[in-house]
């Protein structure tokens, strides 16, 4: 864990170039090959589709563009962060790869075409078949105003849920210092700023937000191109070479044709129609320098002041500060739409209509936010910014119909649920709420479950039910029963509730089972394959659920959002049919604004990726713990806890 002391900025970006390189190097290298547009030339087939995407929207050329508009400040300080990669690189030849040296030297285009192509990759989410997609959102925000406060200070829970594998939403945790800049968090492995932060006055989080900032156009084909007003109108094209790296390490020139329409770049083509994306936010300039601004942000007036730049395309911001602020933000650059609803624009657009290419984003003003709500709390666990707190202070008719859709998943409903009665939280009991494994659905659907079987006995139904009832109704890895609950919740369906969601009722639907003779028939086919699977019924959470890496095999707590489990986390077979966490919680930071800034952080899965380290995975037991551990945010901690000190003779 990286705690950078700087005489000015451009040293403090050098450091924080190095310090990611010592963590992280080759990936940290994968990730600015991909961002080229060169990772088959590189690595081979398997990559090309990923240099395909990046290509076609042009990223590598508008990434070029923006770095040549940077001022001369935020030039220095990527040159810097790019110089202190390169040195690194330079001091540390062994720790490179020989199939990443070709990446060197990296260049300061490079940072900015893996910044467009992570926003690219989260915008356009929706737009992308299920396969291409990012693993499905699950990060979870709080703000606690003094009125709920036990010790009247204001509190933030940071906790993003992103995959585990080695790519672009690998975190990296640090802490980066001036005489100026005091700021602790994380960011995403080759990003120069913080990501996610807290300084001694004032913190926010990120949550994927339900923003539609992209939009999918069929167009009509004819005569070699596509019908606009009743009028043939020419694709621009183009032809580019991708090369590709082949088993005996010759390369393989493939030929790209891209077509660019009025509405965005074609995508795909079927049945003499042609699809078109359109991204709202991809040619900002300035997220670089909005991100210094919010973490060197000393008060709410100068943090907003940042926020106001809209350069940050998406991604809601729940905040709070040391003066008991606390503040919510539907944020990003949402298209500004001529008609039609949330609905219509998630859908497939008409793309004979030029009068449907928007060209303009709504402005800050327009965007829902929340500043100190009378309830004393907000939140975000991806769902739509309605419902950032309860009871509701926003309402959906003031707004733009397409600004966001009506709708609040379990998960946010268990956000909500857990707090919302709470008037005196405390800072361990903030900590408990992030940690919680309960199941939302189980509060929902268990009793009218146990009710069907009582109704509709089944000999296996009935010894399911045995144990469902004492079940603790949570994922901790000793509980018994959360297995077979979670497999029987897989198997309805939205249309066997009873009682569906319903916006006036936010927190307490969907309820009730429609159908009980189906409920109890599926509890017993889930109770079969269950007990076939694991050799019992009732097998502990924590037996079937793990958490496997670099040779660690622990008991796992948390599970599935989708059955509103706060401790959010989603897991892959493996080869002895347990199962194995691949994604979800991953950095964890619950803050404190007092007169001393107090945290407690995880980084789930440790601090680093490169082979041998031991920083690897050893955070991971204390997930497996239900653990966090102290933000170390002085110069005087940082000392008592030292492993390692390095000095940098910097030269810029």
């Amino acid at each position: 864990m990286p705690h950078i002391y700087a005489k000015n900025y451009n040293e403090m970006y050098y450091a924080f170039g190095w310090a990611q390189m010592n963590n992280h190097a080759n990936l940290l290298l994968q990730i600015y090959g991909q961002a080229r547009g060169r990772a088959a030339e590189y690595w081979g087939n398997d990559w090309l589709e990923s240099d395909k995407q990046i290509l076609i929207f042009d990223l590598p050329e508008k990434a070029k563009e923006i770095y040549a508009k940077q001022t001369k400040e935020y030039k220095e300080y990527t040159n810097a962060f790019v110089k202190g990669i390169n040195d690194y690189a330079k001091a540390h030849p062994q720790a490179i790869a020989e199939n990443m040296k070709q990446v060197l030297p990296v260049s300061a285009t490079d940072v900015f075409a893996n910044m467009l192509r992570t926003n690219f990759r989260f915008l356009t989410a929706n737009e992308r078949s299920a396969t291409e997609r990012l693993f499905q959102p699950g990060s979870n925000a709080y703000a606690i105003a003094p009125s709920r406060s036990a010790s009247k200070n204001a509190m933030l829970v940071i906790n993003p849920h992103l995959p585990w594998q080695k790519d672009f939403t690998l975190i990296f945790e640090a802490h980066l210092h001036t005489n100026d800049f005091n700021a602790y968090g994380a960011t995403s492995v080759g990003m120069p700023i913080l990501f996610l932060a807290f300084n001694d006055n004032l913190g926010w989080t990120h949550t994927v937000n339900t923003l539609d900032a992209s939009d999918r156009y069929e167009l009509t084909l004819q005569n070699d191109g596509y019908l606009l007003d009743g009028q043939v109108v020419p694709f621009d094209k183009k032809t580019i070479i991708i090369k590709v790296k082949q088993a005996d390490g010759s390369l393989l020139e493939q030929k790209l044709e891209i077509k660019n329409s009025r509405q965005g770049p074609v995508v795909g083509e079927k049945n003499n129609k042609a699809y078109a994306i359109r991204i709202a936010g991809l040619d900002n300039l300035k997220i670089f320098e909005e991100y210094h601004k919010m973490a060197k942000a000393k008060n709410w007036t100068e943090f907003e002041s940042a926020l106001k730049m809209l350069q940050i395309p998406m991604f809601n911001v729940v905040y709070a500060d040391k003066a008991g602020n606390i503040f919510y933000l539907f944020n990003g650059n949402l298209p500004k739409r001529p008609e039609g609803n949330f609905a219509y624009w998630r859908g497939t657009v008409d793309g004979t209509r030029s009068n449907l290419i928007w060209q303009e984003t709504l402005g800050y003003d327009d965007l829902p936010k929340v500043l100190n709500p009378p309830t004393g709390f907000l939140q975000n666990a991806n769902d739509p910014p309605w419902n950032c707190t309860y009871p509701s202070v926003l309402d959906p008719k003031k707004f733009l119909p397409y600004v966001a859709p009506q709708q609040m998943g379990l998960r946010p409903q268990r956000a909500v649920n857990m707090i919302k009665n709470d008037s005196s939280i405390s800072f361990d009991e903030l900590i408990s709420y992030k940690l919680n494994t309960g199941v939302e659905a189980a509060d929902r659907f268990l009793d009218d479950l146990l009710a069907a079987v009582n109704t509709y006995p089944d000999t296996v139904a009935l010894k399911a039910a045995a144990i469902l009832k004492a079940w603790d109704k949570k994922t901790d890895a000793g509980s018994k029963g959360a297995v077979l609950f979670s497999t029987w919740f897989d198997k309805i369906a939205p249309a066997m509730y009873a009682i569906p969601w319903d916006a006036k009722k936010p927190v307490s639907t969907p309820d009730g089972l429609k159908d009980e003779q189906q409920a109890a028939t599926l509890l017993a086919k889930a109770a079969n394959e269950v007990e076939k699977k694991y050799g019992s019924m009732d097998i502990a959470w924590g037996e079937a659920y793990r958490f496997r890496m670099n040779g660690i095999d622990l008991p796992a707590s948390g599970g599935w959002q989708q059955q509103g489990i706060f401790m959010s986390l989603s897991y892959s077979e493996d080869k002895d049919n347990k199962n194995y966490a691949v994604g979800g919680e991953s950095f964890i930071a619950v803050t404190e604004f007092g007169k001393k800034v107090k945290a407690q952080v995880l980084l789930c899965y440790g601090n680093a990726s490169e082979a041998g380290s031991k920083h690897a995975s050893d955070q991971l037991h204390l997930l497996a713990e239900k653990k966090l551990r102290p933000a170390l945010m002085t110069k005087t901690d940082v000392l008592k806890n030292l492993e390692k000190r390095e000095t940098l003779n910097i030269h810029l």
